[in-house]
């Protein structure tokens, strides 16, 4: 298996309009769009995913039907994570069976486990399966921090853990993790994408492939590429749609506006599951935003092709 290198959208879970379903046709035309964009991987089922409103059931149904119609086209990657270390592993061993590429999972929320519980999750998921892992290090939603001496320990405990999303909002850490672990751990950005990438990150975790792939996907292409200045210009206004949305839906508003923007984009996935709010009820505050943020998305294609211009 190749190792996991580039830019990877954290999907939209797709629903029918009144919600009660997983619409998988429409997730079909969704990745569709996003490999003819480009997009080396996806991570289905994350923190964007909605993976908290997903049954059982539709779990198992999406994540079989995502790989099968993906082929081995592009990478896909699971979202396994659950409180409870039993679920998680199972969940894990679902995607294996379904053929996926890898899984990310964030380490048990609301508890606050101490790092030996952190440790025995992850055991418990690696007796499970043999499919590589991505760490996901998001202190704000899960209520725990993963030290880079923690990483460097799971590291050296773990064969499968290899990769790990760090969103910590400390930059540094993508060094320090890089350090820790002699270079063993793979780094993928979860902000800050060139600063990361100058710090030893070798790819990037994202949701704005799920509107702006072309733009997620090329940041890193050209940061490979030694076009720095390049890459620089399209994260400011990948900054700018971060901001203007972070404004509008100050908790965790990318699942509604990565909905409502893949919408504008030409790919309607419908809206979010309760308790989040859906785009339909922002009203005309909400319109506002989304036409605002589809001025910015226009300038950013616009940006894109005087750089492919430039390039040739």
């Amino acid at each position: 298996m190749q190792p996991f290198r580039g830019s990877y959208s954290v999907n939209v879970t797709p629903f029918t309009a009144d919600g009660s379903a997983i619409d998988l046709e429409a997730n079909r035309r969704f990745i569709e769009w996003q490999i003819a964009q480009g997009v080396p991987g996806v991570i289905i089922l994350g923190t964007t995913g909605e993976f908290l409103t997903v049954s059982d059931a539709e779990r198992r149904a999406f994540v079989e039907d995502t790989v099968a119609h993906v082929n081995g086209r592009i990478d896909v990657l699971v979202g396994a994570s659950n409180a409870y270390t039993v679920n998680a592993a199972r969940y894990a061993r679902e995607a294996q069976d379904a053929g996926a590429q890898g899984l990310m999972i964030i380490p048990p929320y609301y508890y606050t486990p101490t790092e030996d519980e952190i440790v025995g999750y992850y055991d418990a998921i690696t007796r499970a399966c043999d499919l590589p892992i991505m760490l996901y290090n998001n202190p704000v939603t899960s209520n725990v921090d993963m030290s880079a001496k923690l990483v460097g320990r799971l590291t050296r405990e773990f064969d499968t853990i290899r990769y790990i999303k760090e969103a910590s909002m400390d930059v540094a850490r993508v060094y320090d993790i890089v350090e820790e672990t002699e270079g063993v751990m793979n780094v993928f950005a979860g902000e800050r994408i060139v600063e990361s990438y100058l710090l030893g990150a070798v790819g990037y975790v994202n949701p704005f492939g799920n509107y702006i792939p072309r733009a997620s996907t090329l940041i890193w292409d050209y940061l490979v590429a030694g076009r720095i200045e390049d890459a620089k210009a399209i994260q400011r206004h990948i900054t700018v749609i971060e901001h203007t949305i972070a404004e509008g839906h100050p908790t965790y508003g990318h699942q509604c506006y990565s909905k409502a923007l893949a919408a504008v984009a030409g790919c309607p996935v419908g809206d979010v599951r309760p308790p989040l709010t859906p785009f339909a009820s922002l009203g005309e505050e909400g319109r506002e935003r989304a036409a605002k943020l589809k001025g910015i998305m226009a300038e950013l294609d616009r940006l894109l092709d005087t750089l492919d211009a430039k390039a040739a």
